[in-house]
């Protein structure tokens, strides 16, 4: 008879500690994501983007509200260089390029707590692979300068990037800081070709296209001679030892 008013609480401690397992939380993390892309599939923003959206404001009012948008599409999985050209063809060189780097670390930051809270604890145990340990250790040693890299060179997709990162043991300062000085060069080459769309044999739209495909080009060839470094397995702590005494 004494344990029956504790039954409750030991149900509820139950239903609680199922609910915040780390598989739950990753199951939590997938259905979110499924429903963000979902979303774009379903009300397609690029339409409204192409009507001059956001309607009824205009100035630095709008680029705040899309700089809103911006990062939530960017979680979505809506490619950053479709709303970098939205961002300029919108508002301009200087104020798009603002409105799309206030959104670009808002959904950077977005989809690292997201990761952080809600899959990382699921994930790590499941990193055997050889080119999953190597990404994890570049990231949770030399954040910062990683994801820099990342950021300045294309190839990594947005999200891809945010969700390694947040899985990783990398911290939050120097994974915003990185994104938002490493996204600077690219965003602005989209914000200046969407803004300078009108006019495509102008100097400041074709400098804005060399500034996209060398950057590209670069990120290509480094990835290419780094990728031996990525398959090679990291060594355990007995190994490095071993090493170490002969």
């Amino acid at each position: 008879m004494l344990d029956a008013p504790t039954r409750p609480g030991a149900a509820a401690a139950v239903c609680a500690r199922v609910l915040l397992s780390p598989w739950s939380r990753l199951s939590l993390l997938l259905v979110l994501l499924a429903a963000a892309g979902a979303s774009v599939l379903l009300l397609q923003p690029q339409r409204l983007l192409a009507h001059g959206w956001p309607p009824h404001l205009d100035g630095a009012a709008a680029a705040v509200v899309f700089a809103v948008a911006y990062g939530l599409c960017t979680v979505a999985f809506v490619p950053r260089p479709l709303l970098n050209l939205a961002a300029g063809a919108l508002f301009g060189s200087q104020l798009g390029l603002t409105s799309a780097l206030g959104g670009t670390v808002l959904g950077a930051g977005i989809a690292f707590g997201l990761g952080r809270f809600l899959g990382q604890d699921a994930l790590r145990p499941l990193l055997r692979g050889r080119l999953l340990q190597a990404a994890d250790g570049q990231l949770s040693r030399h954040g910062f300068r990683s994801m820099m890299a990342a950021r300045l060179f294309p190839g990594v997709p947005f999200w891809a990037a945010n969700y390694c990162a947040a899985v990783s043991r990398m911290d939050w300062p120097p994974f915003l800081l990185a994104t938002a000085l490493g996204s600077v060069p690219n965003t602005a080459a989209y914000a200046v070709a969407g803004a300078r769309a009108s006019a495509p044999d102008s100097p400041a739209f074709l400098a804005a296209l060399a500034c996209i495909a060398v950057p590209a080009l670069l990120g290509t060839a480094v990835a290419w001679r780094k990728r031996h470094h990525l398959r090679r397995r990291p060594r355990t702590p007995g190994e490095t030892a071993a090493v170490a005494v002969r």
